[in-house]
């Protein structure tokens, strides 16, 4: 991959204008540097929420944010669309570990606890929002380990990506699945099980199939076991949790049943990157080699000897096969995260908002479009 020797030095809270490398240091002879691949920018869009997990885009424009440790979901609004926030709601406060939001038709879907909210007509009501009104109550209690996602389906179904409570265990059903739940009736069905921690998923623009990424279990070792990147291609599918991790590492603590069936991962990403985000690029704007790709927000390992992830990665899917993988921006500096990219979404203008739930940052990339060489 090439990268554009170039340099900036900035304070997180301030606007900032990147060209390919970012200088984001706490001491003058040591700056931290993010890097982002040659032909793209990254700005600082927002700071300050907290640790900005998941995100919604209103049909206006609006980016909702979830801190699932201030129990808060707030709105950015860039009116003059600069590409910086200059006006920011709480629309909610006081919940319990809301990080799973969806927005659609109009209303915002938040998780909390066993049941899930409806704040309608949202992005007309930022100033005076109202309370939530409960429309599902059929959740799991959150567990502490336990991470959940929120997306619509391109049939109108509620997909919930529900985690499993446990380093590794069996877990009692719902945990360890994604379900969809048909809002209006409240009838749900499960979509996949046997998955460990799934907090980005989407479907893919070419077919409508969902991918999702799994991460895989903690303390055996630092290369085992790869992390997931799966696709569901028959509902209720097994995805091996507990008993195999990624494609062929065998769990120690628990053997697998007899005549169960699973299907195994499309792509192996390396252990402990801890993919948290997926979506795919449904724009124009970035060069023709990223548009209908998919993008992994890899928040990161946190009990490796060395540290790894912490970038936003393409994976070029060719025939429902990931072919390739490369790094977009790094926020590594050495063993020094400067951020955790945990969820992604599309911007309306074609780029790219990367939550960051270590410093509670949103940064934007784009493409500059300089005549960088992207046939490579």
């Amino acid at each position: 991959m090439n990268y554009k020797a170039m340099s900036y030095k900035f304070a997180l809270t301030l606007s900032i204008l990147v060209s390919s490398v970012i200088s984001a240091g706490a001491q003058a002879d040591q700056p931290l540097m993010i890097t982002v691949t040659k032909g793209f920018g990254l700005t600082l869009y927002a700071s300050d929420l907290g640790d900005a997990r998941q995100m919604a885009l209103g049909e206006k424009g609006t980016l909702f944010v979830g801190s699932y440790k201030s129990g808060t979901i707030q709105a950015l609004v860039d009116s003059n669309n600069d590409g910086r926030v200059d006006k920011r709601y709480v629309v909610a406060k006081g919940l319990e570990y809301p990080e799973a939001l969806a927005y659609y038709k109009g209303d915002l879907y938040v998780a909390e606890q066993e049941r899930i909210l409806r704040f309608n007509d949202v992005e007309s009501r930022l100033r005076r929002q109202g309370r939530g009104k409960e429309v599902y109550d059929r959740l799991p209690a959150k567990a502490n380990k336990s991470r959940r996602a929120m997306r619509f389906g391109p049939d109108g179904r509620l997909y919930v990506a529900i985690g499993a409570p446990c380093n590794v265990c069996e877990p009692q059903a719902p945990f360890g699945s994604i379900i969809a739940i048909d809002i209006d009736t409240g009838n749900s069905e499960q979509i996949a099980t046997g998955i460990r921690t799934v907090s980005g998923f989407d479907w893919s623009p070419i077919d409508n199939k969902l991918w999702f990424a799994d991460s895989g279990r903690d303390w055996m070792g630092d290369r085992l076991p790869p992390d997931e990147i799966n696709r569901i291609d028959s509902t209720g599918a097994h995805y091996g949790f507990p008993y195999i991790h990624a494609t062929s590492v065998l769990e120690p603590a628990y053997e697998k049943p007899k005549g169960l069936k699973v299907d195994l991962p499309e792509f192996e990403l390396p252990a402990h990157v801890a993919p948290t985000g997926l979506q795919f690029y449904r724009g124009n704007v970035f060069p023709e080699k990223y548009q209908q790709q998919m993008f992994v927000a890899e928040n990161g390992s946190w009990n490796r000897s060395s540290k790894i992830g912490y970038q936003v990665t393409m994976l070029t899917v060719e025939e429902n096969k990931v072919t390739k993988r490369q790094t977009v921006v790094s926020f590594l500096d050495g063993e020094f995260p400067v951020a955790r990219p945990y969820a992604l979404i599309m911007a309306p203008d074609g780029a790219m908002y990367i939550s960051d739930d270590l410093k509670g940052n949103i940064y934007r990339l784009y493409y500059k479009g300089d005549g960088a060489d992207e046939s490579e």
